[in-house]
């Protein structure tokens, strides 16, 4: 078991002794606990702190003689809920809260990754040296677990293997001592291609540390190894992957572009000529002026406000992260609406961060109709753009390239090969793909006066492509496809001048690929998001914000998914063909910060539900109601858990795991202190924490 004291000393407990944050090379060795933490681990971490350990501030004068002494604070145990992974014992809870133990014939073995004190760390990346264990595996789950306290803002978090990116995520914001703790377990069986041979671990989780922003994010990740007979519809993990990056890793240093800035492009020399199958996944999100992106206004509206609330940032709520090859488009991907555990309002995510804030997820995209091409012995480029709209000029809304800074772009090609000898040929690839159907509408109105009091627009984007080609392979020839089908809309209203705003959104689609892969891919998804926020300032300076937001996700795979579909910690295939989950999370969060910036408070509320579920063997994805197989429905108020409800179906019954209720406290009595906003905090109230942390040009990291 780790345990991770989040005292400045960054002592280890549970007899590894102290570390220091500097890189160590990384060893491997067998352990009974699978890297697991125990379900008392934020108990257990703050029982090593004494009360004296607490910020003076927040203790009140004692009378020894008369009072019994203050009970200590207990660690804030942070987590997103997600669908149960599968670990050698069985199905396990992806913040480790929880087990189901179903036995297993072989013993695992655990390598510790990483173990690193996260303190000023811009452009000093972990970087570590893995050694493939001794044991046999067929399966990889990472064990990553941090502990914080103080002062600081979240902090985005990427994990490299060389040149290829294959985890993002990100961190929660600490309290003070004795702090906030996480933990999340991440299904890694797709990247066996790398785990089966020595690489080097780039990890960059950049953060700052001065008298202001004091949260040091003292960090230990382990990787879980394992053999398991599961068997699933998804893909067997490739032969090959192929980083689309800016390929620093031998410099030891980080692979991402940032876009706009960076031209993501690469050329691929040495393609193999005897893929049968290729797909690309891209991982993509925005920061700095683009982290809300959804949020934006249309371009020609972004001067609305200028005289109340400053500029507003422009090209349209909606963004598109396109895949290019040879400057042909082969598939895009309309990116899920991630909210940061800062973002908006902290409040809302305490204790239960926002839907992929511990996990960002990746897009697949099938290039298999691409093969006759790819495989012909020449350089091929590819390509990753991020997409907005421009209405400047009414007559020609259109796409554009041009967006505010910046987004972090990777990419990556997973391949799986025939016999060596082996060459694909075939017809040149069928697209089509018309420009996108753009529906945008705006209206302002007015004071009496003529000052501008609300805008409202709305936009609305259509697509569909269809790329098709034959493909002859060593096991035969067939015409292969891959079809996109999306929908977008956000309805947008910024109001009191400019200092409230409301949206509204929408993202729906469907991708279905055909062909060689048995049985087909397809996935179909859509991401929900209602936001709703106010601030406003006082002649004294003093900040007041107050937001609701309701986020929703909700996604069914079925076939050859390259990434674990859920279904491996729940029998697999042998019961189900298809994953289906739906979850939602809603809460309601205020914040007020003094002039000065020295003072800062809040209070917040959060309920979410989460359901996962199979679809049986002989059933359709879409037409036959899934089984349920997790259940899970949280609420919390002021950094407390109120009840955290559980079913999860397992050796063929329903249990319930835990049921809880507590006292909510507030924030005050939590020693919660939140990053104050810094200097120009961007306009309207969705974006009173934007560039709030812009270190020497680096922006939100």
């Amino acid at each position: 078991m780790l345990i991770l004291s989040g005292a400045p000393t960054s002592c280890l407990h549970s007899g590894l002794g102290l570390f220091t944050g500097s890189d160590v090379d990384v060893s491997h060795t067998a352990t009974s606990n699978h890297g697991v933490p125990a379900l008392a681990v934020a108990d257990a971490v703050a029982s090593s702190h004494s009360i004296q350990s607490r910020s003076p501030a927040t203790i009140e004068p004692v009378d020894v003689t008369t009072s019994a002494p203050t009970p200590a604070r207990t660690v804030l145990q942070c987590f997103e809920v997600d669908q149960p992974v599968l670990l050698p014992d069985g199905a396990a809870e992806s913040d480790g809260s929880s087990r189901t133990l179903d036995g297993y014939a072989e013993k695992p073995c655990t390598v510790l990754l990483m173990r690193r004190d996260f303190a000023w760390s811009y452009n000093d990346p972990f970087i570590g040296k893995y050694t493939p264990p001794s044991c046999k595996f067929n399966r990889v789950v990472l064990n990553f677990t941090s502990v914080s306290h103080g002062r600081q803002f979240d902090r985005l978090a990427l994990m490299y293997f060389g040149d290829t990116e294959v985890w993002r995520t990100s961190t929660a914001e600490p309290t003070n001592p004795p702090g906030i703790a996480w933990t999340y377990l991440k299904d890694m069986t797709e990247y066996l291609y790398f785990w089966k041979s020595p690489q080097t671990i780039i990890f960059d989780l950049g953060n700052l540390i001065d008298d202001k922003y004091t949260g040091i994010f003292n960090t230990t990740m382990t990787a879980i190894f394992f053999n398991s007979d599961v068997d699933t519809a998804t893909a067997p993990p490739s032969d090959l992957i192929i980083p689309i990056s800016a390929r620093q890793g031998a410099n030891n240093a980080v692979s991402q572009f940032t876009v706009p800035r960076d031209n993501a492009t690469n050329t691929v020399r040495d393609f193999p000529r005897n893929a049968r199958r290729a797909v690309f996944s891209v991982s993509a999100n925005g920061q700095g002026l683009e982290e809300f992106w959804w949020s934006n206004v249309l371009q020609s509206d972004i001067w609305t406000f200028n005289q109340t609330a400053g500029q507003l940032t422009g090209y349209s709520p909606f963004r598109e992260v396109q895949v290019l090859i040879d400057g042909q488009l082969a598939g895009v991907d309309w990116p899920f609406p991630v909210i940061f555990t800062g973002g908006v309002s902290p409040g809302l995510h305490r204790p239960i961060a926002s839907v992929e804030a511990f996990d960002l997820k990746e897009h697949e995209i099938d290039i298999t109709p691409f093969l006759p091409l790819l495989c012909d012995g020449k350089p091929h480029t590819f390509t990753i753009r991020i997409a907005g709209i421009n209405d400047v000029d009414a007559s020609a809304v259109a796409l554009t390239e041009r967006v505010d800074e910046s987004w972090y772009v990777t990419g990556k090609i997973f391949v799986w090969l025939d016999d060596a000898g082996s060459i694909t040929t075939g017809g040149k690839p069928t697209i089509q793909a018309a420009p996108p159907v753009l529906t945008i509408t705006r209206s302002i109105l007015q004071t009496a006066n003529g000052t501008n009091e609300t805008l409202n627009y709305d936009t609305g984007v259509r697509r569909g492509l269809l790329i098709s080609a034959r493909v002859v392979t060593q096991r035969g020839a067939d015409t292969v496809s891959w079809s996109q089908t999306l929908a977008y809309t956000n309805k947008g209203r910024v109001s009191g001048f400019g200092y409230n705003q409301l949206n509204d959104l929408v993202i729906s689609g469907t991708d279905e690929a055909t062909g060689f892969t048995s049985p087909p891919y397809k996935a179909a998804y859509r991401y929900p998001l209602f936001a709703n926020s106010t601030y406003s300032v006082s002649d004294q300076g003093n900040l007041t914000l107050w937001a609701h937001v309701v986020q929703g996700k909700q996604v069914e795979v079925s076939g050859a998914s390259v990434f674990p579909d859920g279904l491996e910690a729940f029998g697999g295939r042998a019961r189900f063909v298809a994953s289906a989950f739906k979850t939602q999370k809603e809460g309601v969060a205020g914040f007020y910060q003094s002039g000065d910036g020295k003072n800062s408070s809040g209070w917040g509320t959060a309920d979410q539900t989460f359901r996962f579920g199979g679809v049986s063997k002989g059933g359709m994805l879409g037409s036959t109601p899934d089984v349920e197989l997790y259940f899970r429905n949280v609420s919390a108020a002021n950094g407390s858990v109120l009840y955290d409800f559980k079913r999860r179906w397992g050796a063929g019954k329903t249990e319930v795991i835990t049921s809880e209720e507590a006292a909510g406290k507030g924030m005050a009595d939590l020693g919660v202190e939140y990053a104050p906003v810094e200097g120009e905090a961007g306009k309207g109230a969705l974006r009173v924490f934007m560039g709030r942390n812009d270190y020497k040009g680096e922006g939100r990291a």
